[in-house]
């Protein structure tokens, strides 16, 4: 066991300090440094590394790391929500997200047109300027291929944005799965559909894009996950992970507790009874605000990474 250290403020301290001192403080500062050096593992030992995170997280400002996360080639598969496709491609169009309040009044927020993700804001007219920008993307897409996987459909959309901070932009470059099995639930969904009507013969396929998701490892591949929530995306990583084998390396991160039986709360040591993750896999469950942990996460992770000469930065 190791002993319990006092931290204190130190002028100028790095937050890759910071999270590293974390871990001798006790209760979810350990557990936010082991998650960093788990990271760090993963790419040391060269797993595949699925990162999955809820549409919540690209509303907020965790969009650009992501999009730097994949660039770096820490993200060998992602698997999210369609509300984080359709606003990676909002603020790729230039949309602005605003800082509002939890205590907003909601009646007078629907009259003005604006609609609230916890304390965040985005208008109607962004919606309105999204449908504006998808439709004739989709009809471009439909002349080179009348059906194809969801992973193909975004992929091909990344290859038209052009946005250093964009998920899917950086995914289509460097050639990274993007998976969304729930792609109907949210406003691409509708105007998926809207296309359809008038081209009958457009399909997108979300169960061919659940074998691709199969062949992105292997049994003999080592595999990591970093769950970042719960819900559709975390399952739809893990369980693709289960029919290869399970996890060596399993980082969740979440708000959810255990005792409810969801997706989000569901520990590691659970996924376990399931062989989602292996035995002896190296994993933790850190339980807090992942728009704080995971950045402070990764900064740990990545300095590491960055002085053994994992990553160029």
């Amino acid at each position: 066991m190791r002993r319990v250290k006092d931290i204190k403020w130190r002028e100028g301290m790095p937050a890759s300090e910071l999270v590293e001192r974390l871990g001798s403080v006790g209760f979810q500062g350990v557990l936010l440094s082991r998650a960093a050096d788990i990271i760090a593992d993963m790419k040391r030992n060269r797993a595949r590394i699925y990162l999955s995170f809820t549409s919540n997280m690209v509303t907020s400002g965790l969009r650009g790391l992501f999009a730097q996360i994949i660039r770096l080639g820490l993200a060998d598969v992602v698997v999210t929500t369609t509300g984080g496709i359709e606003e990676d491609m909002m603020k790729a169009m230039g949309e602005d997200f605003l800082i509002g309040s939890y205590r907003s009044d909601d009646v007078g927020l629907h009259e003005k047109g604006m609609n609230r993700i916890g304390n965040l804001m985005i208008t109607n007219e962004s919606y309105a300027r999204f449908e504006d920008y998808i439709q004739p993307r989709l009809r471009k897409i439909y002349e080179k291929k009348k059906r194809l996987s969801v992973s193909e459909l975004l992929r091909e959309i990344g290859l038209m944005l052009d946005d250093e901070d964009s998920i899917l932009c950086q995914a289509a470059r460097k050639d990274v799965p993007v998976f969304c099995p729930a792609i109907t639930d949210g406003s691409l969904g509708f105007h998926l559909h809207m296309f359809q009507q008038e081209h009958p013969d457009f399909m997108v396929d979300v169960v061919r894009d659940f074998s691709s998701l199969l062949a992105s490892s292997s049994f003999d591949d080592k595999k990591g996950v970093i769950a970042l929530g719960g819900g559709v995306s975390k399952h739809h990583a893990i369980f693709g992970i289960l029919l290869n084998g399970g996890c060596d390396y399993a980082v969740y991160m979440t708000t959810s507790r255990s005792y409810s039986g969801s997706m989000g709360g569901a520990t590691p040591s659970e996924g376990k009874t399931w062989g989602k993750v292996k035995v002896d896999a190296n994993e933790v469950s850190v339980t807090g605000d992942v728009s704080i942990t995971f950045p402070l996460a990764m900064a740990r992770a990545m300095d590491v990474m960055k002085g053994e000469g994992l990553i160029d930065g």
